[in-house]
Parts: structure tokens; C-alpha cells; sequence
């Protein structure tokens, strides 16, 4: 539905826009920022539930949200699970894709892959107890 479409957009927008901010942003105002953006994303995944699972406004939500988690929350196991479980979605649903949103969809779901690659042998290299700071 384009009402569902509009505003999983505008949501995620808002996310978005305060991720953005908390990026940023030091103290309270990070905090705030980091909770605002949280906000955005969480109503816009509940909305984005109607859309297909491949549909490239749902894959970009998953994209961001994902890296809110990874870079701004600092969760990497909560980054992996949100990416991988929307690639894995797109992928089982790869046959309804529409001509018209075939290359968006298929470009996030490569952002999805190589987001997962990266975060996955960062992790398993703080794990090893390699640092890669200097």
C-alpha cells in the first residue's frame, strides 16, 4: 500500500535524521538524539511489516537501522541479526521481485551482504584480541 510506503519513508526518515544528529552530538544531546532516532526506526520497522519483504523502502529501513545499531548503539550482534534476517527475507522472496525495484532492492541487499561481511570479521577479530587501531 503507498500509505504504508509513505510513511515506513517518512520514519525512517526521521531516524534517519536523528542518527544523523547523534553521530555528532556529545552528551544529553547524544543521548536524546540516539533515543529519537531508536523511536523512528522501531515505528518504521512495524509499519514496514506490511510491505514485502524485498520491497526497497523495507531493505533500506534494515539497512539503517542496522548500521544505528552497529555504529550508534555500538551493538554489532543486534546489527547482524536486523541485516541478516532482511537479506535472508529478501532472499526467500527474491521471485516476487517487480521489474521496476528489482535494481534497488538487489543494490541494498549487496550494502546488507557487505555490511554482514565487515561487522562479522570486525567482531571476530576483537574476539581474537587483534588490534587494529594502529
Amino acid at each position: 500500500s503507498s500509505e504504508g510506503e509513505s510513511k515506513v519513508f517518512y520514519l525512517k526518515m526521521k531516524g534517519d535524521y536523528h542518527r544523523y544528529l547523534a553521530e555528532f552530538a556529545t552528551g544529553p544531546l547524544k543521548e536524546s538524539s540516539s533515543k529519537s532516532s531508536l523511536e523512528g526506526y522501531e515505528q518504521a520497522s512495524e509499519v514496514a511489516k506490511g510491505l514485502a519483504p524485498t520491497h526497497p523502502i523495507r531493505l533500506g529501513l534494515a539497512l539503517n537501522f542496522s548500521v544505528f545499531y552497529y555504529e550508534i548503539l555500538n551493538s554489532p550482534e543486534k546489527a547482524c541479526k536486523l541485516a541478516k534476517q532482511a537479506f535472508d527475507e529478501a532472499i526467500a522472496e527474491l521471485d516476487t521481485l517487480s521489474e521496476d525495484s528489482y535494481k534497488d532492492s538487489t543494490l541494498i541487499m549487496q550494502l546488507l551482504r557487505d555490511n554482514l561481511t565487515l561487522w562479522t570479521s570486525d567482531m571476530q577479530g576483537e574476539e581474537a584480541g587483534v588490534d587494529e587501531s594502529d
